[in-house]
């Protein structure tokens, strides 16, 4: 799986693809897998090969993250330099969008399904609109422990009443460069990594040093603290439910009943919430991401997903 580069908007973007079949030569079938905050394509090692006995699968490094450019942050309020961006859903779903065109449709029109972990899910479902709007809508969406996103605005009022209080102080904080740099140097390290694994990787399978190395190495990299200075003052931005509300398209949901940050209750009130949404897997004893944790589990069930996604 060679490691490959586009050009987006004058940044450079790494991606890889596991082909079908034995030339190289894209399919008319395509499946393109979307990581987590903090993670990249390679958070997708135990899945690609697996998937891609239908189609040609594809995962892509999120402008910020991985191998990919990281430009720096230009916040609300800010004056948008021409090297910066404003990073949220919007620009990465954009960057999937295009991706699609560009890329994965230069040959020709290709059938394709999305599949998103964490706030990728987010992403997927945004991309998935967009596309839906130019009428080029994916077959499917598949979110597998989708971002919740507790901390926006628009879910202040679920939140006990201290959070309500303090946010407009939170928000003034992590807004401050010298701040999120120092807080970035703590979190970047492979101690602190390998204790937040544990929590999202509660059997601990997988946890191991190419896990630590592929979440660590990217954060060393020149601006690496741009876009987690982007992510982190996101707080009025897209919810999966509102793009839920607006698709066609059907999506599946895949979940660690042992999620330690987003709960399977919410998951299962979408469920009953949005027609689009055709199933609802929950995995027990896993984590944040099953895909990772247990991909002997979670490649079939995908697997039977994207052949219901190709009728």
């Amino acid at each position: 799986m060679e490691e490959r580069c586009w050009i987006w908007r004058g940044f450079s973007i790494s991606y890889t693809c596991h082909a079908r079949g034995t030339n190289g030569s894209p399919p008319g079938r395509a499946v393109l897998c979307i990581h987590g905050f903090g993670a990249s394509k390679g958070h997708w090692r135990h899945n690609l090969q697996a998937l891609s006995c239908d189609a040609s699968v594809y995962a892509i490094d999120l402008l910020g993250f991985g191998n990919s450019s990281k430009p720096i942050s230009c916040l609300d309020g800010e004056v948008l330099i021409a090297e910066g961006v404003r990073y949220g859903f919007d620009l990465w779903a954009e960057q999937i969008r295009d991706f699609c065109s560009e890329v994965i449709g230069a040959n020709g029109p290709v059938e394709l399904q999305l599949i998103g972990n964490s706030i990728g899910g987010v992403v997927a479902l945004n991309a998935a609109r967009l596309l839906q709007e130019r009428g080029e809508e994916p077959k499917q969406v598949i979110l597998i422990d989708c971002a919740q996103r507790e901390l926006d605005v628009k879910r202040l009022d679920t939140q006990p009443w201290p959070a309500r209080l303090g946010r407009p102080l939170l928000m003034a904080v992590v807004r401050q460069r010298w701040l999120i740099n120092s807080l970035f140097q703590v979190l970047a390290r492979p101690t602190f990594v390998r204790g937040v694994l544990k929590q999202a990787y509660p059997s601990g399978h997988n946890v191991d040093d190419e896990l630590v190395d592929l979440l660590v190495r990217p954060s060393q990299q020149p601006g690496a603290t741009e876009s987690f200075r982007g992510f982190v003052n996101l707080f009025n931005d897209w919810l999966a439910p509102q793009l839920l509300a607006q698709l066609q398209v059907p999506v599946r949901l895949l979940w660690g009943e042992a999620d330690p940050w987003e709960p399977v209750a919410e998951a299962r009130r979408w469920q009953q919430a949005y027609p689009c949404i055709q199933e609802l897997a929950v995995l027990e004893g896993l984590g944040h991401c099953p895909h990772d944790e247990a991909p002997e589990r979670v490649n079939p069930i995908l697997l039977a997903w994207l052949q219901q996604g190709w009728r």
